[in-house]
């Protein structure tokens, strides 16, 4: 595993502590992997979601460290979404 998926590992892990998420998410990190955001917690995998998340790694270290709204991503053209757009925007309200 790459040091930039560990450490989204790591970061979604942190955001999602103690929150629930019952859909699945794929954050899909250009170059270096994906991550699943599921009710089972997060971990390194490119199996398949409801949404997919993909970006850099600078945008999405960007986003997980406050700086870059996740909207604002989406509406630059820095992050695309692919899939259940509802599952994505459930998604915001627990990062």
């Amino acid at each position: 595993m790459s040091n930039v998926i560990e450490q989204a590992v790591n970061a979604l892990s942190e955001k999602m502590a103690g929150a629930g998420f019952d859909g699945s998410a794929k954050f899909s990190i250009e170059g270096e992997g994906s991550v699943i955001v599921d009710a089972n917690g997060v971990r390194a995998s490119d199996e398949d979601a409801e949404v997919t998340l993909i970006a850099t790694a600078e945008t999405f270290q960007d986003i997980m460290a406050g700086a870059l709204d996740p909207t604002s991503a989406f509406m630059s053209g820095k992050l695309r979404i692919e899939g259940d757009m509802g599952t994505a925007m459930r998604l915001s309200g627990v990062l």
